[in-house]
């Protein structure tokens, strides 16, 4: 039974995702080329990674988002700062973060998290999770002075409010051009 790269996100208003946008582009001329920048049509925040889920299982996921976020309240969320994973001192992952609603996305991705463990098709990461919106992928050594640089310059950036009123389950399919999303299903927050 063939699989399907799926996640869960949540979509940027277009306000919010034009400045985010924009953020890219000027650390981008900042950065240069040692970066591969996430493309304006993939841009969001991700709640969970599910990777490889069998075809069969995919409906069981949508449905139990659905019901999870059926019990939750929309809610505004602000992107806000920039910085790195793991760290600025070796930077892999740019991204822009979260400061009002994070602990809001934190116990809906805690909620889902059960709900889809009791599924068996997601495996708990290691690392706690810590809202962002994934700007680009550092993939050349080198660039950490620039990168820093360019994140110090704009730690107190302001992406401005979205309102959270659903999540999307997603498939991800890679190709040599870069992944392209499709939406599976939304999931409507309650309120």
């Amino acid at each position: 039974m063939p699989r399907i790269r799926t996640f869960i996100a949540i979509n940027l208003e277009s306000a919010v995702h034009r400045r985010v946008m924009a953020l890219q582009e000027t650390l981008a001329r900042s950065v240069g080329d040692e970066v591969k920048w996430v493309e304006d049509n993939n841009m969001h925040l991700t709640l969970l990674f599910l990777g490889e889920v069998d075809q069969r299982q995919v409906h069981e996921v949508c449905r139990a988002v659905a019901r999870c976020c059926a019990e939750r309240e929309s809610f505004v969320l602000e992107v806000v700062g920039v910085g790195a994973f793991p760290n600025t001192r070796r930077p892999r992952i740019l991204w822009a973060g979260v400061g009002q609603g994070t602990e809001e996305l934190v116990s809906l991705h805690d909620v889902l998290e059960e709900a889809l463990l009791e599924l068996g098709c997601y495996r708990r990461e290691e690392r706690k999770y810590s809202p962002h919106v994934t700007l680009g992928r550092v993939h050349q050594d080198g660039a950490e002075e620039k990168i820093v640089e360019a994140l110090t310059r704009h730690q107190h950036w302001q992406g401005g409010e979205t309102r959270v009123t659903e999540a999307l389950v997603m498939s991800s399919d890679l190709t040599p051009r870069g992944p392209i999303y499709t939406v599976m299903s939304r999931a409507k927050l309650g309120g």
